[in-house]
């Protein structure tokens, strides 16, 4: 085997890694596996503003803690991956219940379910840039800050 296909072989494929991802840093809670797949080169779009990135573990933290905080049953299940070449794209549903204060506002007790898609390129196992679009709208709605007319829109 190339030294190039014995690289490869030993790094799990991007369709791997983002669901090793989901699984480990959401799923279980893992917050080392950030640090571990997401190193300090790498840089995340969409997690808080769509047009603001975060860069390396310790910004996407940040996000990541908030959010666990707020709602720390958090638990997203994968529905689709699809792979081509370096980057993987996932459609995925999120649930969890707003019992913590981590976004800012007194715990509603809510049961919020959201959804959305992420994308991410992949060099050596590690995420070198990833993309996240996912229900911020829906979010702001089952909180019960997005009411009245505007809510509506979003039903």
């Amino acid at each position: 085997m190339s030294g190039a296909a014995a690289s490869s072989a030993a790094h799990a494929s991007p369709a791997e890694l983002i669901r090793k991802w989901f699984d480990e840093v959401w799923n279980q809670g893992r917050v080392e596996s950030i640090d571990k797949l997401f190193p300090e080169h790498a840089v995340m779009w969409g997690i808080g503003r769509p047009e603001s990135r975060s860069q390396g573990p310790s910004e996407f933290k940040q996000f990541y803690q908030a959010l666990r905080s707020a709602c720390p049953d958090v638990h997203i299940k994968i529905e689709q991956v699809v792979q081509e070449g370096d980057t993987a794209f996932a459609r995925w549903t999120a649930t969890m219940t707003h019992t913590g204060d981590g976004l800012g506002m007194a715990p509603t007790n809510r049961a919020i379910k959201l959804c959305g898609v992420s994308a991410l390129r992949a060099r050596d196992g590690e995420i070198v840039e990833g993309w996240n679009n996912w229900d911020q709208v829906g979010l702001a709605r089952q909180l019960g800050v997005l009411d009245g007319k505007t809510a509506e829109l979003f039903q």
